[in-house]
């Protein structure tokens, strides 16, 4: 049987592609009736500000169940999601959202906004905060610690 982990593990491989196409390194996994969408940021190589990980597999999950619904859905991210990706798990009715690491500056969960918690939206996924969220955090980390180092002349092109 598969775990939290295991999903978060396949998410962070998301993420790692992420990173070597040169996107913000967030990977997501959806879990919705026996199967699995993964994806990663594309809004760099997409020209698309919402081709976030969480958009990108919810889409999927959507387009290939054929409904805009996704109850039941369990999504696994690893960076905490933003208000437009909250919209969405609320919208497509996830069941449930498991995420990695908290993103103190766009986070809509816990950090920032609480909206998957508001009492006056219609639907509130069941949530469970940090699953390998060191491991989430350090590709984050290493991502933007790499960026800087080129950005400043540190690293060679």
């Amino acid at each position: 049987m598969n775990t939290h982990e295991d999903y978060m593990r396949l998410a962070l491989r998301q993420a790692e592609l992420a990173a070597r196409q040169g996107e913000v390194p967030v990977g997501a996994v959806l879990v919705v009736s026996g199967r699995l969408f993964a994806a990663h940021n594309t809004p760099i190589a997409t020209h698309d500000p919402s081709a976030h990980a969480e958009m990108r597999a919810i889409r999927a999950a959507c387009a290939a169940l054929g409904n805009y619904r996704l109850n039941g859905a369990t999504l696994y991210v690893t960076l905490e999601p933003c208000c437009m990706c909250a919209g969405a798990i609320i919208h497509a009715r996830i069941g449930h959202l498991v995420y990695g690491a908290r993103d103190p500056k766009t986070g809509a969960v816990a950090s920032l906004y609480q909206l998957l918690s508001d009492r006056r939206l219609n639907h509130r996924p069941t949530i469970t905060e940090g699953v390998l969220a060191d491991s989430c955090g350090a590709v984050l980390k290493a991502f933007f610690r790499q960026r800087r180092r080129t950005t400043n002349g540190d690293a060679q092109a």
